[in-house]
């Protein structure tokens, strides 16, 4: 296998990046930038630390984090499986990226920074909903902001839609592959109402 392993090889084969995807990256959180991420239900979370790289999707039913000044971030941890992947990783290395995907929307807004876990009952209480608060705010600290390329949803087709799901493992199929103590059936039978009594 023919493989790179210098950066010269690797420029040499891509050539130079244009104008506008050099210059296009803010250290801060513009107001255009503020309106498009307000915008963003989901986002993933991109972490890294001694085991290695984790991606996480987070999601709301409005703005997935709040915004309390042009560098900062406050993305509430809603209740998951307790895996704690990203968590883990960020209490290691406060290194994060987030990607901010809006449903129509061909690009994706980038953020770059640094994070913390907070336990500040102050930013617990910002996100209450129902009584229930979130174990946690994750706190990014933006060093960078841009926008990147449609190509990849474009060629993904993602907002044309086609209902592609059909035919498709369940999630209970999944985890029974190999394993003779999980139920797929009742697996997933199950799901529908305790996703409802556990989203938040």
């Amino acid at each position: 296998m023919r493989t790179i392993d210098d950066i010269a090889a690797l420029e040499a084969l891509y050539g130079a990046a244009s104008p506008a995807a050099r210059d296009k990256i803010r250290d801060r959180l513009t107001p255009l930038y503020r309106d498009w991420i307000a915008a963003a239900r989901f986002c993933v979370l991109a972490t890294t630390g001694p085991e290695g790289t984790d991606a996480s999707p987070r999601g709301d039913d409005g703005p997935v984090v709040a915004m309390p000044d042009d560098r900062t971030l406050l993305l509430p941890d809603w209740r998951g499986n307790n895996r704690l992947d990203s968590l883990r990783n960020i209490v290691r290395d406060g290194r994060v990226s987030l990607m901010f995907i809006v449903p129509g929307s061909h690009n994706v807004v980038r953020v770059n920074g640094r994070a913390v876990i907070s336990v500040e009952p102050g930013h617990l209480a910002r996100f209450e909903r129902d009584g229930r608060q979130p174990r946690s705010v994750i706190v990014v600290a933006v060093e960078e902001v841009y926008v990147q390329c449609a190509r990849a949803i474009l060629r993904a087709r993602l907002w044309r839609g086609e209902d592609e799901a059909a035919g498709l493992p369940s999630v209970g199929e999944l985890l029974a592959e190999g394993r003779d103590d999980i139920d797929a059936a009742a697996y997933d039978a199950a799901w529908p109402k305790r996703a409802r009594e556990s989203m938040w």
